[in-house]
C-alpha cells in the first residue's frame, strides 16, 4: 500500500510497511457485531470487550474532566 504525505506544495509517497498498525480513523470496527449465530460465550467474551471499552472512554473523560477544573480554577 503507498501513502501520500504533503509537503508543502509537493507530495511525497511512502510504502506502508504491513507490520505497522493502520492508523485509528482507518482500523476495522469491531462493533456493531452480528450477533446472529455466535455462540453464548463469544457473546459474553464481546460483552467483556465492550465493557473494557466503556472503562477506557470513561476514564479519558474523567481525565479531560480534571484538565478542565484545574483551567476553572486558575480563572477565578
Amino acid at each position: 500500500m503507498v501513502r501520500s504525505r504533503k509537503i508543502g506544495i509537493a507530495t511525497k509517497r511512502m510504502a506502508r510497511d504491513e507490520n505497522d498498525p493502520l492508523p485509528k480513523h482507518l482500523q476495522p470496527q469491531t462493533f456493531p457485531k452480528v450477533l446472529e449465530g455466535l455462540p453464548v460465550a463469544a457473546m459474553q467474551e464481546y460483552i467483556t470487550e465492550l465493557e473494557a471499552e466503556i472503562a477506557k472512554v470513561r476514564t479519558e473523560i474523567d481525565k479531560r474532566g480534571g484538565v478542565k477544573s484545574a483551567a476553572e480554577a486558575l480563572f477565578s
